[in-house]
């Protein structure tokens, strides 16, 4: 017993370097080769789009697999919204999203959507859930990715309705995630294709972005950085996801945030056409981030490692420790049975029926049942 509790205090810092990564998976099944990819990586998460989604059963058997081949329990996530933003409307009905439901003026039909999409989440074997989105709606139109997504047109009322979202969600064992850090609702353009710059005053920024997220702070379970530079908080031009003033200095030290801080897709225009692959890892970690996120080039993975495996060391322990202390927390899956889910997707009809009345409820979108190439997160 002993000589194996001495084994495992032995084990290497670099065998489990793969924990920094949330990656992608490519199919709705783990093909032999992805299965041993993952064996020698062992990521820390994955996170699962439109394109590993077909069918109630397959979805389930893919999450079990990822479970399967990982060593130590993996983080499973998803972005379920709403709206336009609800991966799983593939399978089902797709909830409202975050700027019908306050429009409703009806509080409670968003502490049924959070109720809701958690056991959703947990019946399909996630534990984790990216968002809600803590941004706030200045122009319900803009062209930044966000529109139809932000719970309220001041902090206040984010603040109040989010919040409800947040405690519902998790109510049902489901980690939340609070983005996009510290917040890109004023950004010109959408970071999946290029990064914005502002050089909005801190005094704004403080009664408005961040004082929704300060609120948060002790109420969500993770973070998630977004890719926009702010002059205010970072005068060297590093968008706030690769920026340790942003970070490290505002969200670790100033707000004293200690749950999970995982930047957005580092595939995403605003890095890719900005940083070199060893570059944005190096700064993503050195900027404090636990949690690196690569979506779409998940093939790179390998190569991350090698990368990871060069950088301070005091870097990667404090990030290995708060990925375990966050791991800590999270739940297992619920049982699978395709009734429950029969049922809880009813559950979604009644709530958009609620929330748009039954004209709009069946109204199609020009997206529904279809998988974009460019997925918003």
């Amino acid at each position: 017993m002993n000589q194996q509790v001495n084994n495992d205090n032995v084990r290497s810092l670099h065998d489990d370097l793969g924990q920094l990564l949330l990656i992608g998976v490519p199919g709705t099944t783990i093909e032999p080769a992805f299965a041993d990819f993952i064996r020698r990586v062992q990521p820390g998460g994955f996170i699962l789009f439109g394109r590993s989604i077909q069918t109630p059963e397959q979805l389930r058997k893919l999450t079990n697999r990822l479970r399967e081949l990982s060593k130590i329990e993996p983080i499973i996530t998803i972005d379920q919204e709403g709206g336009r933003v609800s991966r799983l409307k593939l399978l089902g009905n797709e909830p409202p999203n975050a700027r019908q439901l306050r429009e409703s003026g009806n509080p409670d039909l968003i502490r049924r959507h959070g109720k809701i999409t958690g056991e959703l989440l947990r019946l399909f074997g996630f534990n984790l859930d990216l968002c809600p989105v803590l941004d706030i709606a200045f122009d319900d139109e803009a062209d930044n990715s966000l529109r139809g997504r932000c719970y309220g047109t001041s902090a206040d009322q984010v603040i109040e309705l989010a919040g409800i979202f947040n405690e519902a969600l998790r109510a049902t064992g489901i980690l939340s995630c609070g983005k996009h850090f510290p917040g890109y609702s004023s950004a010109v353009s959408d970071p999946h294709h290029e990064l914005s710059a502002l050089p909005r005053p801190r005094t704004e920024l403080e009664s408005h972005e961040l004082k929704v997220f300060r609120h948060f702070v002790p109420n969500i379970d993770s973070m998630m950085i977004g890719h926009i530079a702010f002059s205010e908080l970072d005068p060297s031009g590093l968008p706030a996801s690769l920026s340790n003033a942003v970070v490290s200095k505002l969200l670790r030290e100033e707000m004293g945030f200690e749950g999970l801080i995982m930047t957005d897709d580092l595939d995403m225009g605003a890095i890719l056409n900005h940083y070199g692959f060893e570059e944005m890892l190096r700064l993503g970690l050195a900027a404090g981030n636990d949690m690196l996120m690569i979506c779409h080039r998940t093939e790179l993975a390998e190569e991350a490692l090698k990368h990871l495996a060069t950088f301070p060391k005091d870097q990667l322990e404090r990030a290995l420790s708060n990925m375990a202390h966050f791991k800590k927390r999270m739940a297992p899956p619920t049982a699978f049975l395709l009734e429950a889910f029969k049922k809880l997707d009813d559950e979604v009809w009644k709530l958009r029926v609620d929330t748009l009345g039954a004209e709009r409820a069946a109204e199609k979108s020009p997206e529904d049942g279809k998988r974009s190439p460019v997925e918003i997160y």
